[in-house]
């Protein structure tokens, strides 16, 4: 009893030591918010600067120019919503009903959708299987490097979205030095079902024809025959073979002299005695 009762005289003797204690506590309460609100603000800078150097890069490859624009918040998110097929001002709506209290939740889904969307064409003309929208959404960052810095090429001739009819959702803006991506063309539209026919009227009695004496025929003249030019010689056949001249024989070289008769034989001497001659 003695001590209970030291104590609760002695409680209320210290008020200062309370005080102080609250004062520390929410000052380093204080501090903890500042600290994580600094980090906060280093990551979406570093995320900002990052992801507007991979824009810039995949900007480049669509041909969009000027690279000042991928270092503009929300209109760089604008166009690349337009190369995605999608209407910038679809985003810039989205955008705004963000900020909307109570609001910002459903706005802020169906944001992500359309960038998602967005994501996925440019994927399509950046060669990039559909599967790559998956990458974005979980990884956004990771999704720019890999198509700002790959060996792709830019091809805006892919299959038209299947949102392409809709006049709200599908791009139809035009701005200078962003190119237009091709649209489909407008095919035959689809007719409505035609309905049933009026109602049959009711029946009414024909009325009385008079009568029409039978049409004369009339007159045709005979069909004049058609004059027809003569056909023109042929001038596909062989040329007339040129006349064939005898063939000139080469002088001959004059004939040989004739040779010397050969020497009268020597008469033998009637007179053995004597020598031949």
């Amino acid at each position: 009893m003695v001590g209970l009762a030291a104590r609760t005289a002695s409680a209320p003797s210290d008020p200062e030591g309370i005080m102080y204690n609250d004062y520390y506590d929410n000052g380093a309460a204080i501090a903890g918010l500042f600290v994580v609100f600094l980090i906060s603000l280093l990551f979406a800078l570093a995320f900002y600067v990052i992801s507007s150097i991979f824009l810039m890069k995949i900007f480049e490859k669509a041909g969009v120019q000027g690279k000042w624009r991928a270092w503009v918040p929300v209109y760089n998110t604008m166009i690349f919503a337009k190369l995605g097929d999608i209407s910038p001002w679809v985003v810039l709506i989205g955008i705004g009903l963000s900020f909307i209290p109570y609001l910002n939740f459903l706005t802020g889904i169906a944001l992500a959708v359309v960038l998602a969307l967005a994501a996925w064409r440019v994927g399509l003309k950046l060669q990039k299987d559909a599967v790559w929208v998956v990458l974005f959404v979980l990884l956004s960052i990771v999704w720019y490097g890999i198509n700002a810095f790959d060996k792709s090429r830019w091809n805006p001739n892919i299959v038209p979205a299947p949102w392409a009819g809709n006049s709200f959702l599908a791009d139809s803006t035009v701005w200078d030095g962003v190119p237009v991506q091709p649209r489909p063309a407008a095919g035959p539209g689809y007719g409505a079902p035609q309905g049933y026919g009026a109602p049959q009227q009711g029946y009414a009695p024909p009325a009385p024809q008079g009568y029409a004496p039978p049409a004369q025929p009339g007159y045709a003249p005979p069909a004049q025959p058609g004059y027809a030019p003569p056909a023109a010689p042929s001038t596909t056949g062989a040329p007339p073979a040129a006349p064939s001249t005898p063939p000139t024989a080469p002088p001959t070289a004059p004939p040989a002299p004739p040779a010397a008769p050969p020497a009268a034989p020597q008469v033998p001497p009637t007179d053995p005695t004597q020598p031949p001659a």
